[in-house]
């Protein structure tokens, strides 16, 4: 059974980086497609950006110039490096993995039906 670890996640005042890791683990861990989401305080949750296995990428507008998603294999790994964060993208950062057939842009618009979840990790922005 898959099971996703995230990390990484912090205090940061605005303007500041962080990198949060998304740690797969089980039998064919690096098979899965994977997305990352956060859900703010009072919001929906909300895809921030996916990555195939085939490294297709798709960023939500939130992270477009700002958020870069990776994959390391060998260490059935995901990172999301955040830059310039700013307070409104405080939230709890989930990853998610699914063995996806479609677009990776569908993958996150319908990162719902995506059916393991690792249990998050908290960014907080503020000055």
């Amino acid at each position: 059974q898959l099971q996703l670890v995230e990390s990484g996640g912090g205090f940061v005042q605005p303007g500041g980086s962080l990198r949060l890791s998304c740690a797969a683990s089980g039998p064919n861990a690096r098979n899965y497609d994977i997305g990352w989401f956060r859900q703010a305080p009072g919001k929906d949750r909300e895809a921030v950006s996916c990555v195939t296995v085939n490294d297709d990428i798709y960023d939500a507008d939130s992270a477009k110039g700002r958020f870069t998603i990776s994959r390391d294999n060998a260490k059935n790994t995901v990172y999301l490096q955040m830059n310039n964060l700013k307070p409104e993208d405080t939230a709890v950062y989930y990853c998610a993995a699914d063995v996806w057939r479609g677009t990776v842009q569908a993958m996150c618009e319908k990162g719902y039906t995506l059916r393991t979840w690792g249990r998050g990790t908290q960014v907080y922005v503020s000055s």
